[in-house]
């Protein structure tokens, strides 16, 4: 089974492309820190860079919905990209390819928050999202 699940930011606003077909592809970085490890050198936490492929509709609502530092929780799978270079030299990469995406963050003024898109299709966009705990009565 190649299954992933992440939570971090995102490193870069999503760079949306289309194929010659017209499909939609957007390519992100996301940033994990490792809670449960040792600090560096300089006494901060250790952070995992991973790059990150969307397809499809879900690749236009990372172009319109996320962008730099937007927290994300995502599913998806691994994919090795390695290639010879002219040279003979060979380059090793891993890329996530995103099956399903959602806001982990607050609500921001753009909107962000209480969202998500899986590959199937499904838009969930909550836009009765409230961020104001502090108004609501608890009954207990």
């Amino acid at each position: 089974m190649n299954k992933v699940i992440l939570s971090g930011n995102l490193t870069r606003d999503p760079e949306v492309r289309y194929t010659q077909s017209g499909t939609a592809y957007a390519k992100m970085g996301i940033a994990v820190n490792r809670p449960y490890t040792s600090k560096n050198t300089e006494g901060q936490p250790t952070v995992d860079f991973f790059n990150m492929t969307s397809w499809g509709k879900q690749a236009e609502f990372c172009g319109r919905y996320l962008k730099k530092g937007s927290s994300v929780i995502l599913e998806g799978r691994v994919e090795n990209d390695n290639y010879e270079d002219k040279n003979g030299v060979k380059h090793y990469s891993v890329n996530i390819m995103v099956e399903r995406i959602e806001f982990a963050g607050k609500k921001a003024s753009s909107g962000e928050g209480g969202g998500s898109y899986n590959s199937g299709g499904e838009s969930n966009t909550n836009s009765n999202y409230d961020d104001n705990s502090e108004d609501v009565d608890v009954p207990f």
